[in-house]
């Protein structure tokens, strides 16, 4: 069976998730359209709250 690609939107807040919790800056978007950056800065912002959660409980 043939594994499907996820769509864009889903790998631009994965990638975005993946950035933050590498605690990447925001301004390194590499999304220019208007939807895709939006979803790559919403898992950017969900991982910096789960950083800042997990550090922030030590």
């Amino acid at each position: 069976m043939k594994r499907q690609k996820r769509d864009k939107m889903t790998r631009a807040h994965a990638k975005g998730y993946q950035a933050g919790i590498l605690g990447r800056a925001k301004e390194n978007c590499p999304f220019q359209a208007c939807e895709t950056r939006s979803e790559w800065l919403g898992g950017w912002r969900e991982a910096v709250q789960d950083r800042i959660s997990t550090f922030g409980m030590r």
